[in-house]
């Protein structure tokens, strides 16, 4: 029987369970929750900054997120790829992270196929009896220096086993691995899988290979966008005493960051210059110390709007903390840019403009409501990048959006 502790984001309760040393040493490994010994040999399970799901032999953990699997996944997908858009994960409504993830995979990948197996030109290199396409001359010396068949031989075949389906089987797989997942879920997982019997496995840690939307493959692109969440995300491997251990677990800042800085991307390219992540610049004369804003837009290779994420909740007087503000303060002093943005996690009614005194520098509180649908999330970006390029310097507000140095 399964031991399951299901906790929220947010909750500064958490669970007590007695854990074996393998327990924990999986549990801290993975950093999914903060364990904490209590004095009558148990321990404290609190959540840290992480969100997922654990499993490790008959105990599973769980950390629910605060916006939800379906905005969660949202989330990530956008943060690697702009064109992975809201109704990619529409119609999730289970609570558990995996057989959300399992159902939206199968509901995918079966409109993915619907009208059959998509097909491509593949590289194939073989020994055959006979010559097809080119030999493989130095392969065939190598490997063969006294006789002429089998020859090696290089061609190409119109087949299945493309990057499309290797993603998409290898997350089916991936998927059918994981405990918890419904029968008939997994029955239709299963099925999907037996429809790729010659498309090859992705094995744990190589690359997931490339692909690009084409006109051919467009009905693919939510099945794969999804597919290649579980393939970067999820992870199966043996535990300290033999015993499988199944893991689906993201850092919420680094995920709320990344989503940040793509979204802001897009949303400012339609007024030229380039956007900057990580943008990092001398603090001091002598080039001792550094900064480095999370996103920095520059035009005409002058900083003009800085931002910073910050996952975080306001204090419960309904501030957020000083630190964050004299951060902010000195990226805009050193870029020498008036109004800087802390983009924080959290509703809009936190949101706010702070005149530092005896200067000319504004630090803006925004706060994003992630609990938005998706459209409405990146709206709320697009009025972020808005109201950051109508603060620029006047003398910058004029530059054509050609120039993107």
């Amino acid at each position: 029987m399964t031991d399951r502790v299901v906790l929220d984001e947010l909750s500064r309760v958490g669970a007590v369970r007695r854990l074996s040393a393998e327990q924990v040493s999986v549990l801290n490994g993975l950093g999914l929750v903060d364990l904490r010994p209590r004095p009558d040999g148990t321990w404290l399970l609190l959540p840290t900054d992480r969100v997922g799901v654990v499993r490790y032999g008959d105990l599973e953990v769980q950390v629910r997120p605060k916006v939800g699997v379906a905005r969660l996944l949202f989330l990530l997908g956008y943060a690697r790829d702009p064109g992975f858009r809201p109704e990619d994960v529409d119609g999730m409504v289970e609570p558990d992270l995996w057989p959300a993830l399992a159902h939206a995979l199968a509901r995918q990948a079966e409109r993915a196929l619907q009208r059959g197996v998509l097909q491509g030109y593949v590289t194939v290199e073989d020994a055959l009896p006979l010559v097809r396409g080119r030999i493989r001359l130095a392969d065939q010396i190598a490997r063969r220096p006294a006789t002429l068949v089998p020859i090696e031989v290089r061609y190409d075949d119109f087949a299945a086993d493309i990057p499309e389906n290797q993603i998409l089987r290898t997350a089916l797989r991936r998927m059918l691995a994981v405990p918890g997942v419904a029968q008939a879920v997994r029955s239709r997982l299963s099925y999907l899988d037996s429809r790729l019997p010659t498309v090859r496995i992705i094995p744990y840690g190589a690359p997931i290979p490339s692909w690009r939307l084409t006109r051919l493959n467009a009905r693919y692109a939510p099945a794969l966008r999804l597919a290649e969440l579980v393939l970067r995300h999820q992870s199966a491997e043996p535990g300290p005493d033999g015993i499988k251990v199944s893991a689906f677990v993201v850092p919420m800042p680094a995920v709320f960051e990344d989503f940040v800085t793509t979204a802001l991307r897009e949303a400012l390219a339609t007024y030229g210059g380039h956007t900057h992540r990580q943008y990092t610049t001398p603090l001091d004369e002598q080039n001792r110390m550094t900064i480095r804003p999370d996103v920095v837009h520059t035009i005409g290779g002058r900083p003009v709007a800085i931002f910073d994420a910050k996952y975080k909740l306001e204090s419960a007087g309904g501030r957020y903390g000083n630190a964050d503000t004299y951060q902010m303060l000195t990226y805009c002093t050193v870029l020498d840019v008036p109004t800087g943005f802390l983009v924080y996690a959290q509703g809009d009614d936190a949101s706010g403009v702070h005149r530092i005194r005896r200067t000319s520098i504004d630090v803006v509180h925004f706060a994003l409501n992630l609990e938005a649908t998706p459209r409405e999330l990146l709206n709320q970006i697009a009025a972020l990048a808005d109201q950051a390029m109508a603060a620029r310097p006047a003398i910058l507000r004029a530059t054509p959006a050609h120039i993107t140095t």
